[in-house]
Order: C-alpha cells, then structure tokens, then sequence
C-alpha cells in the first residue's frame, strides 16, 4: 500500500516581533494574563513588505530544491487572509518559486482549517498520480485591531509541506473523522479587514468539537490514548489545545498522561514565539514538537486535531518515519527566531496602521530593510508587485 504524507516542512515567520509583557504594561494589564492565561511570550509584527503571499512563499523556498520544483503539479494555499477575491494566493507563489508550469493552482478557506483540507485533497491526488508532488501551504496574518480583546493573540506566519508519496517525515493514516455545525464563533465579513469574534463560544466550540470528534475516532479506529506518543493542536493560543485536552486524560494511566502533556508543551514552543497564524497553526505546533524534542522511534503515532472558526474540525493521524529529524531543517528554524528584531509597542502600532491603499493609490516600498528573500514591493495599476530578490 502506498504511503503518502509529509516530505518536507517549512517555517517563515516575519523579522519583527513584540514582547507581550511589554505589551500587557502598555495596555494596563497583568503581564501573567498573557503570558500564563493565554500562553503568549512574543507577537509576530508584519512590516507592510509582507502579506500572506510572501509569507507562504518564504516559508516554501528554502526547502524546495529543482527536483521539488519540476515534480511539484499542485499548490494548494489555505489562507483566511487572501489577497484577492478572484486570483488565487498560490499562483503568485508559483511563480515567485519558478514551479512547473503544467501545474494546478488553487485557494481554499474555511478559517483554520484551510490547510488541512489542502493536504486531505493533496493525498488524494497523490493517491491517483504517485509521482506527483503537491505544496500545501497554510499562511496567514491574525490581525483583531489595537487595544481589542483579541489583541493579544494576533501574529502572523505561514508553514510549507511538501506532499508526497514515501514521505520523509510522516506518513499519514487514512483513519479520520470531521465534523461540520454552522457556528457564527468567528468571521470576517468581506466588508472588514478585521475579524469579529465570540471568544467566550469560539472557546466551547473548539472544546466541543474535539470531545466529539475523538469519542468517535476512538469508536471508529478501536485506538487510544495509549497508542499516542504526542497530540498536536491547532493554536490561536498555546493554552487552547491544553483545554482540550485534559478532559480525556482520564482514560488513560498516569505514565501515558505524563507523556502526552510534556509533548504537548514542547508543541506549543514556535507559537509560543508567533503568535496565531491561523491556517498554519496546526503545523506550527507540530513543527516545534518534531523539531524540539528528542527523536521519537519510527512510527510513532502523532494525532493532530484541525479546528476552523465557523465550524469545521478534523482528527487525523501520521506516523513518523525513520530518520525523519534528519529531513528537518532545525537550524535554519533557529537562526529565523535568533535574527528577529523587537519592536516597542508604539513602533508596533505605527507598523499595524501601515496598509495598502483600499483607494486605488499607487505606492512603493523599500524592500532592502525586510531581510526577506521575497518581499511585497508595492502596488501599481490595482496590481500587487512582488520581488523574489534570489531569483
């Protein structure tokens, strides 16, 4: 039986970031508020040379290499902050990384969850084509507006994964189960550049969703607990997914609630450091699990529960494959979090009120101070203009 699954899996998260205790002092709030109650040490800050297309497509170029870029016949961009309401994000992006041309382009949304329907479309292409290669990319910029409740958990980023038949790093098992309720918990009418949000049922929703959605994974599969060396979850904050989950530890020893617990902070390390990016959340936090800690032994299992605001929610399983860490790119991951710089809260207030014109207004950037291989240049004639500076 062919495996499919992950191959190779990027990071880019933008070069600016903000401390939140720094934050929480200007707001006139307890520091522990965000730091203990929600999770969050730092704010990704995205300078007005980023979007969610540079994003997506710096997270992707440092692990393609040509062959990727020859095989590659499908890019899938899951995003909830779009760029255009006609043209696709991952067309721009397929030509920002010189990808084969005799490909399919496409954008999917439904909050969060974007990404992971990209990569359950992904597997069955693959399924159907097994030398093809397929780019799922997750990338957004969380943005609830200064001096909001939701403040404090913006940010930005976006994750790359390579799919692939005989993948590197994880091979996906077929056993799922999703669940859909129309939920108003979170949108953004196409009206607004900001989301609106119920925090309070968006908070019950996710709960809600993943107690029923495991009780019938485990009906379904016959696995538990027990068969899981870690559980990743999508993360609008780190202390999310830590609800979730100690409602069900109870069905298991103590030894195994041990284990589950300690994998799961060492999940939450990255987006601890980024805040939410939305539809590459989940893979973040699988990321900082696979890339932290020790090496788990070959096929190990790793659950990972996807939930999009509105609602949609998936439980899904990969087992990782041996010498996966070996295909891991943990120092360029490293060297991203060292080399970004911190802004002062109004320095990131001045950052957060710089947007493209919504007149028409044409305008230009310099993009020699992002250090971004590739940068939002400006717009021209109601055209974005992009510049891959390596290419």
């Amino acid at each position: 039986m062919l495996d499919i699954g992950i191959d190779k899996i990027g990071f880019y998260a933008p070069h600016l970031y903000l401390d939140m205790t720094k934050l929480a002092a200007s707001r006139n709030v307890d520091p522990d508020k965000f730091t203990i109650g929600i999770g969050q040490e730092k704010m990704a800050v995205t300078p007005v040379t980023q979007d969610s297309v540079t994003l997506a497509a710096n997270a992707a170029w440092e692990i393609l290499d040509d062959a990727d870029k020859e095989t590659i016949d499908f890019v899938i961009f899951g995003t909830e902050t779009g760029v255009d309401s006609s043209k696709s994000a991952a067309v721009y992006v397929h030509e920002l990384l010189g990808l084969n041309p005799y490909a399919r382009a496409i954008e999917v949304k439904q909050a969060c969850y974007g990404a992971t329907a990209g990569i359950q479309m992904a597997k069955g292409h693959i399924a159907m084509n097994p030398d093809s290669k397929v780019l799922v990319l997750g990338s957004d910029i969380a943005r609830y507006g200064l001096n909001t409740p939701g403040e404090a958990t913006q940010g930005a980023g976006a994750v790359a994964l390579l799919i692939s038949a005989e993948p590197n790093i994880m091979a996906l098992e077929d056993q799922s189960v999703y669940f859909t309720a129309d939920i108003m918990d979170f949108w953004r009418p196409v009206y607004s550049d900001k989301a609106f949000a119920d925090g309070k049922l968006s908070n019950e929703q996710y709960i809600a969703f993943f107690s029923e959605i495991w009780s019938q994974y485990k009906a379904k599969s016959g696995l538990g607990l027990k068969d899981f060396e870690a559980i990743t979850f999508h993360l609008p904050y780190t202390k999310m997914g830590k609800k979730a989950l100690k409602p069900v530890l109870g069905e298991t020893t103590e030894e195994v609630q041990e284990r589950l617990k300690t994998n799961y902070q060492t999940s939450t390390e990255y987006n601890r450091s980024v805040g939410n990016i939305y539809t590459g959340s989940l893979y973040l936090s699988l990321l900082s699990l696979i890339e932290q800690a020790n090496a788990f032994p070959a096929g190990s299992r790793i659950g990972m529960y996807s939930y999009g605001s509105g609602a949609v929610g998936e439980f899904f399983t990969g087992l990782l494959q041996n010498g996966y860490k070996e295909h891991l790119h943990i120092k360029q991951h490293d060297d991203l979090f060292a080399s970004r710089k911190e802004v002062t809260v109004p320095e990131y207030e001045t950052i957060f009120e710089e947007t493209l014109p919504t007149d028409g207004s044409e305008v230009a950037f310099d993009v020699q101070d992002d250090p971004a291989t590739i940068c939002l240049a400006g717009v021209a004639d109601h055209k974005r203009r992009y510049v891959n500076k390596k290419k």
